[in-house]
């Protein structure tokens, strides 16, 4: 199957001009599952492959303990494959047909306190190193860029005269964030007196770099976020994409408008970022019933 595979990967990239980041996901969703039908169910015959074949993927995913956001994405791949498996013939009947996604309960987004947050950026540039790390958790915090989004920037993206960052998001959608005064002198700091020494005479338009002096990739910063957070001592198991959520959720604690806070994350529906609303008001009712005098339930 993996030639069907390949096939597959090269059509949808086509089709649907996608990242080389989603390109991945999708060619690692089917290997997983190749894998299994191989090892588990003993099918190496691509016309073998039925409905069955499928459910019992579907509960060895559940055994193993994968998020039902996992598991939907891997069908929602897997029905797609062998979609375009019948519209080209490669098989007559189509296995994936009847196979429904499971229903997602919609879980709130988890975010850093303001405190957390405090103690996460509480250290001073003194080397390369630090310097980097700052001006890239300032900017995340500051702006709510994706991760892919802040690896991608390039030096003339980001304005410190003007105090905006230009970033090209998903469906290559620009969109101009502006910056505050801690994340443009992290940024300062970092441009002016470190980044040349990261590049190592080599020529280099990405704003942020590793020690080879080339583009900092995504498991890169997850590691660098990881051993900062220890360092910080803080002791909560969080991503990258949680510093997204805190910069949307404390900005809508302290009072923006939900239009400005979906242009700077570049949601393209207002529905995406109301969820938002939801973390706040779980926040106001947490406060209400810790401060309120009367708020005690009567026991």
């Amino acid at each position: 199957m993996n030639y069907e595979i390949n096939d597959y990967i090269n059509y949808i990239t086509i089709e649907k001009k996608l990242s080389d980041n989603t390109k991945e996901s999708y060619q690692s969703d089917l290997e997983q599952y190749n894998n299994y039908l191989n090892k588990q169910r003993k099918i190496t015959n691509l016309k073998a492959i039925n409905k069955s074949d499928i459910t019992a993927y579907i509960e060895y995913m559940q055994k193993s303990r994968l998020s039902l956001n996992s598991i939907k994405r891997k069908i929602s791949v897997i029905k797609s494959f062998y979609n375009y498996l019948y519209q080209e013939k490669i098989i007559s009947t189509n296995p994936g047909q009847h196979i429904h996604l499971p229903k997602l309960t919609k879980k709130l987004p988890e975010s850093l306190t303001m405190d957390e947050v405090s103690k996460l950026l509480d250290f001073q540039p003194h080397d390369k190193f630090t310097s980097r790390n700052k001006a890239m958790l300032e900017l995340l915090y500051a702006t709510g860029l994706r991760v892919s989004e802040l690896i991608n920037l390039k030096v003339h993206d980001v304005n410190l005269n003007m105090c905006v960052v230009r970033c090209i998001g998903k469906g290559n959608k620009e969109r101009i964030i502006p910056l505050g005064d801690l994340a443009i002198a992290s940024l300062k700091c970092y441009h002016q007196e470190y980044r040349q020494i990261w590049l190592k005479d080599k020529v280099n338009d990405y704003l942020f770099l590793n020690n080879r002096g080339e583009k900092l990739t995504r498991q890169g910063f997850f590691l660098i976020l990881k051993q900062i957070a220890k360092k910080q001592g803080l002791t909560k198991n969080f991503s990258p994409h949680t510093l997204r959520h805190s910069f949307a959720t404390h900005l809508l604690q302290n009072g923006a408008d939900l239009r400005a806070i979906q242009e700077m994350l570049g949601h393209s529906s207002i529905t995406t970022t109301q969820i938002y609303t939801q973390v706040s008001n779980e926040v106001i009712i947490k406060n209400y019933e810790a401060f309120h005098p009367r708020s005690k339930k009567i026991k």
